[in-house]
């Protein structure tokens, strides 16, 4: 996501700077022309000298896993590293903040109809995945600050997609993993996808337009896996997985996978437990309030499976 904000930005005449881990692991943004500053969010090194001067901070970064071997990496990264950035923002004078969140913080609904911003916070006690619950305390630690003045506008990307997923994230794997036809079947859930780019281009968009303490959900379509996994074989021109698995089976299978056959074989899980517990309940999620205030753009989710694709072939990682 930080590449695609960052190249947005660029091509709307910003000067842009960013905090890399390590900045020869970064060619697509040094071939944007962005001036890198190395540190870590889990440390705080380089955030105040990447702050300073700055107009604006993008707080783009978190890290995504599913892998409870990366929990105290998702602690460190997505709430203390938020923690250290509110902090150097109010150090460097209070540059207007855009906080990038996730649909995993907003609260589902039980009734049938897409969630909303209205709908509130998950209960941290109480989400299936440590990712989600970094999520929700990172950005109720926001909203904090925004509270006490802080000029703060929160994102809520639900499932984007598109190219340069380089680790991938876990929605790259999905479709990675459907290219690839390491996919045999799948548990019926539900998805709302976005295309990365206008993703990216929400992130400019609320800088510009957003509400000082609000909250936007940068979604689009609301899909079945079923139907998600089909346009993505299709797509790629190989074969649908037709095998639905029960919730009990693939509990079972992930239980054995993430436990036994990971640690056996010195791998990730190929099915981590959160996963399979997030699949429980569809995730849909209603973007109007972002298309409306913000003019957020609704681009054909096939094109953006359509350019994953593409990109992890140029990529030759499938």
């Amino acid at each position: 996501m930080g590449y695609h904000v960052a190249r947005v930005l660029v091509e709307h005449g910003h000067r842009v700077r960013a905090l890399v881990r390590d900045p020869g692991r970064a060619p697509h943004l040094k071939a944007l022309g962005v001036d890198m500053i190395q540190g870590d969010l889990a440390t705080g090194e380089g955030l105040r000298a990447g702050i300073d001067g700055c107009d604006a901070v993008f707080h783009v970064a978190a890290h995504y896993s599913l892998d409870p071997r990366d929990d105290a990496l998702m602690y460190a990264a997505n709430v203390e590293g938020t923690r250290r950035v509110l902090e150097a923002v109010r150090e460097a004078g209070g540059p207007r903040l855009v906080y990038t969140s996730s649909t995993a913080a907003v609260k589902l609904r039980h009734d049938g109809q897409p969630s909303t911003e209205a709908d509130g916070f998950n209960d941290p006690d109480r989400v299936v995945s440590t990712y989600k619950r970094t999520k929700v305390l990172a950005e109720r630690l926001v909203m904090q600050a925004a509270a006490e003045g802080m000029d703060v506008v929160v994102v809520n990307p639900s499932t984007p997609v598109g190219p340069y997923d380089v680790k991938p994230t876990p929605t790259g794997r999905i479709v990675l993993d459907t290219m690839l036809g390491r996919m045999p079947g799948y548990v019926e859930t539900g998805l709302n996808l976005v295309a990365v780019e206008d993703v990216a281009i929400g992130h400019l968009l609320a800088y510009e337009r957003g509400r000082a303490g609000e909250r936007y959900i940068l979604g689009n379509r609301n899909m079945h896996f079923g139907e998600l996994v089909r346009l993505i074989a299709e797509l790629a021109g190989r074969k649908p997985p037709r095998l639905r698995i029960p919730f009990f089976a693939a509990m079972a299978y992930a239980v054995m996978d993430e436990r036994v056959l990971a640690p056996l074989l010195k791998r990730p899980a190929r099915a981590p437990v959160a996963g399979v517990r997030l699949a429980r309940e569809p995730m849909y999620f209603d973007a109007s309030k972002a298309v409306r205030e913000l003019g957020l753009p609704q681009s054909p989710v096939e094109d953006a499976l359509l350019r994953a694709i593409e990109w992890f072939r140029s990529a030759k990682m499938a």
